[in-house]
């Protein structure tokens, strides 16, 4: 049996990003939220963040960010500078998340200095 006391038990803040206007309207925010985002990742906030799909759709229904902040508070400040969401074009809900389990595989093959994630 496993000890949990040993899990990893990192805090972390996800947000659901949820369109409020029509497609073509959010469409027009792309650019600005992922330019956003990679601002987020470059200065170690963001550890993940993509669209969401139901069961058969080709298209998402919703984005999920999850981003390391100290707070509630924090992650609230970050979640509502999104463009998507300073601009309405999408309203988002934040819930704290305790990552226990899980793994990362990192490949880095010297020969071509490539790295891949499994």
């Amino acid at each position: 049996m496993a000890d949990h006391a040993q899990f990893l038990n990192k805090e972390l803040y996800v947000y659901f990003s949820t369109p409020m206007k029509p497609r073509e309207e959010v469409a027009k925010m792309l650019s600005e939220h992922l330019e956003y985002q990679v601002t987020l990742e470059k200065k170690g906030i963001m550890f993940g963040a993509g669209p969401m799909f139901e069961k058969g759709a080709d298209a998402p229904h919703r984005g999920m960010i999850i981003v390391r902040a100290n707070s509630f508070e924090e992650a609230e400040k970050i979640a509502a500078a999104d463009p998507m969401h300073t601009s309405g074009m999408r309203d988002y809900t934040l819930e704290r998340w305790h990552m226990n389990e899980g793994s990362v595989t990192l490949k880095v093959t010297f020969s071509d200095q490539a790295a891949n994630i499994i």
